[in-house]
């Protein structure tokens, strides 16, 4: 999620020691929309794990097929190869892998970590309030009747209450970028006809990884995920691909706007029920269900569609990206895993104030706007650690 090459706020890059191009060598700036997007996406994730906040209605899932998932997995994608990438091509594949490594473990530990405060914050407060409700509805009831078995299964990734289901598939996508990284330089496109050809492997067979209970699934199916993955991934390996698609805008420009436009119209109609009535049952089979765990392709065509638009409107060197009122998003993108996580931990505290103490409109704009100032009070300390650590330490004369 934090590429190994973070940019200062004036889009200059800082990497790490071992990363250093050579002497003389232009350092090429970090595009900002990618962190820009990640915050952004970050806030949307908050907003949408608190049920019942009219809040959510801000997020892109009220506008089409995809939502925030998509951005976080598309850029992760984009963002790992410009870190790791670039390490294999100057120094070794060796040491890119190795690094890949050592961050999945990093996502694991801080995953298990999650899992712990998040568990425990909710079967403190359920048993505080005598409101048992909370653990069925977060899913930790079999946590409670069986931890022991249950703490296994979460370190195998297999079991994961409510809401904690984007971290382990990012360590499963993850641990998979060394094998991408082969491919890549040579083979992108091979690549990611292997990647349509999982996607329509878990698709077509319902094929998804083995979750804990047995009845369940995993909500984010890594075989069909890892698709999205992989189209960051190779977008950010083979820029002259993007080009040529760019190229072709004054016609493909329309047709995202106008499947957008489409997604927006049909996702009105499920939240007002008002308007379905006027959706021919013909378009009503044909799409629907508009399936999540396994990566409906009514999603990627729409975060494509979204992301072009983007493309067009919104180039690498935009003045918007260096404005202030960007900032915070930026800044909250550079520590996603930071930021993601505090997130998680703060959304079910959200819920149970709205639950326990007040559910109203003002109170679910309340709770967002602190929950939000939290993760950027974070990220704002985070960024200011990174400044004074890379100051170069002064000798003594």
């Amino acid at each position: 999620m934090d590429a190994n090459q973070t940019p200062n706020p004036a889009g200059e890059t800082r990497s790490s020691a071992a990363a250093q191009p050579s002497a003389g060598a232009a350092k090429k700036p970090r595009d900002l929309r990618l962190d820009f997007f990640r915050g952004l996406a970050l806030f949307f994730i908050f907003f949408n794990h608190v049920p019942d906040n009219e809040v959510s209605w801000l997020t892109n899932r009220s506008w089409g097929f995809s939502d925030a998932t998509e951005i976080f997995v598309f850029v992760s994608g984009y963002a790992a190869v410009l870190a790791y990438g670039g390490i294999a091509r100057r120094q070794s594949y060796l040491l890119a892998s190795l690094r890949i490594l050592k961050r999945v473990w990093q996502l694991y530990a801080a995953h298990l970590l999650l899992f712990l405060a998040y568990t425990a914050q909710i079967a403190w407060l359920a048993a505080r309030v005598g409101n048992p409700m909370f653990t069925e509805e977060m899913a930790i009831l079999d946590l409670v009747r069986d931890p022991q078995v249950t703490i296994l299964q979460a370190m195998l990734l297999r079991f994961r209450p409510v809401n904690m289901d984007v971290l382990p598939l990012f360590i499963v996508l993850l641990a998979a970028l060394p094998l991408f990284l082969l491919a890549l330089p040579r083979h992108a496109l091979a690549l990611l006809g292997a990647s349509l050809a999982l996607w329509a492997f878990a698709w077509f067979g319902k094929v998804n990884l083995a979750a804990w209970p047995a009845e369940y699934e995993w909500y984010f199916n890594p075989l069909a995920w890892q698709l999205l993955f992989v189209l960051g991934a190779v977008c950010a390996a083979r820029h002259d691909l993007v080009a040529r698609v760019f190229a072709q805008r004054r016609w493909l420009l329309p047709l995202a706007i106008a499947y957008v436009a489409f997604s927006l119209l049909i996702v009105l109609t499920w939240n007002f029920p008002a308007l379905e009535r006027h959706l021919p049952n013909a378009i009503e089979k044909l799409l629907y269900p508009v399936n999540k765990v396994y990566l409906d392709l009514l999603r990627v065509a729409h975060f494509l569609c979204c992301a072009f638009i983007v493309l067009c409107f919104l180039p690498a060197d935009a003045a918007a990206m260096r404005s202030r009122w960007a900032q915070p998003f930026i800044v909250a993108g550079r520590h996603s895993l930071y930021v993601f996580c505090l997130g998680i931990f703060l959304s079910f505290t959200a819920h149970f104030v709205l639950v326990e103490i007040d559910g109203s409109l003002p109170a679910q704009i309340f709770v967002s706007l602190a929950g939000v100032a939290a993760m950027l009070a974070l990220a704002y300390a985070l960024e200011l650690y990174r400044r004074l650590e890379s100051r170069p330490v002064r000798g003594r004369s």
